[in-house]
């Protein structure tokens, strides 16, 4: 398991996959109309990154903790535990926060510690 020690660059990326911002105009095209989930993905992609807490970025998405037998969860744990750097998230706010892309990661990275650094693009609706 990874510890506290870890810094958040041993764990993750500098910047998302280019697979990611795909797969976040699919997500956001389940929740609005229009092009305004290809505007959001276009803001995402002009974000600097920055770094937030695994606790904090749940609650503030008031989602639940997905249990650590989730397949997507232990997968990426596993990559974390092999030295395999994970992609940031992408974020937008709402009334709640919105995780565009990278829900399981934010779980795994929970259950290794929540108080470890999440490098984030986040941008508003």
């Amino acid at each position: 398991m990874a510890t506290k020690n870890k810094s958040y660059t041993e764990i993750w990326l500098k910047d998302p996959r280019d697979s990611n911002y795909p797969a976040a105009r699919d997500y956001l095209d389940l929740l609005f109309s229009g092009e305004k989930p290809v505007k959001i993905v276009q803001r995402l992609k002009k974000c600097d990154t920055i770094l937030k807490k695994a606790k904090d970025i749940l609650r503030a998405s008031e989602l639940p903790l997905l249990p650590p037998d989730n397949i997507h969860v232990k997968d990426n744990i596993e990559k974390v535990n092999s030295g395999i750097k994970l992609s940031p998230v992408l974020l937008v706010r709402s009334h709640k926060l919105i995780i565009a892309d990278g829900y399981h990661r934010v779980c795994s990275i929970y259950y290794l510690s929540e108080d470890l650094d999440i490098p984030c693009r986040i941008t508003y609706m």
